[in-house]
């Protein structure tokens, strides 16, 4: 059975444009905004992906610690994350969607009770943004087995003997961190160097779903189009922030955000 997250990108082939990949907080700034919020991106968005707030988030910038800090701030939890993934799917359950966070809270909730709650609320997908590769391969294989695509991660510093082995055990999408970075940060790599990385990488295997993440913005989406697929997220949190402190609905900028990111590469 195909996954979601491969006919997702087998759609936007036959479409002949690149994948958008939304990132947001679960919770923020409410749990009931953070539903609002993915069911109308959700129209606009290829895959969505769903943070899991951690009060250390060590890959992730301002924008989207800030975010985390909201959501946290009004007690969210674990289970509410499922809670809310399962509403979504309900709404759409063919919309492919991705948790995203970090292993310790995976840990303190027991690897299998977690991918169970996973599998039962509907999710697709997951990245572990502080499980590496080798230490993540029985988790992937757990992964694997419930139907879930573990995402591995590459990064400008991976070596080729590391990466080839990397994409080896991928599943069906792999996340290439673009520059050394936390998300958000001002883009280091002048575009045209992170695709030549992104077309090497390709070349070990064309047949991987290859997205390109951190410091994808506005001005730079269009820049990067010929990638199978873009990840667009502290953006989309600095977007939340920027609403709540204006008194403006941040489900309605949203939207409109993620529509002008949309129409930058079709």
């Amino acid at each position: 059975m195909t996954s979601k997250i491969r006919k997702a990108f087998e759609n936007c082939r036959k479409e002949k444009r690149t994948a958008l990949i939304t990132y947001t907080v679960a919770g923020d700034n409410t749990k009931n905004n953070s539903l609002k919020i993915l069911k109308s991106i959700s129209k606009y968005a290829d895959i969505l992906e769903l943070g899991f707030p951690h009060n250390t988030p060590i890959a992730d910038g301002g924008q989207i610690q800030e975010s985390s800090h909201r959501a946290l701030k009004n007690g969210l939890k674990l289970k509410d994350v499922f809670q809310i993934v399962k509403k979504f799917k309900k709404y759409k359950p063919n919309k492919p969607l991705i948790l995203m966070g970090y292993f310790n809270l995976i840990y303190q909730n027991g690897e299998d009770n977690f991918l169970k709650n996973c599998k039962n609320s509907g999710v697709d997908g997951l990245i572990i943004v502080d499980l590496p590769w080798p230490e993540n391969k029985n988790f992937a294989k757990k992964c694997k087995k419930k139907s879930i695509n573990f995402i591995q991660l590459l990064s400008p510093t991976t070596s080729l003997k590391r990466m080839k082995k990397i994409i080896k055990d991928s599943h069906d999408m792999i996340y290439y961190i673009s520059m050394l970075s936390t998300t958000g940060g001002k883009l280091k790599v002048a575009p045209k160097k992170i695709l030549q990385n992104y077309k090497k990488i390709k070349k070990i295997n064309p047949k991987k779903n290859l997205v390109i993440g951190f410091g994808i913005t506005n001005k730079t989406i269009y820049s990067l189009k010929s990638a199978n697929g873009l990840v667009v997220g502290s953006l989309l949190c600095k977007t939340i922030t920027n609403s709540l402190k204006m008194r403006q609905n941040p489900v309605t900028n949203l939207v409109k955000v993620v529509y002008s990111l949309r129409n930058k590469i079709l």
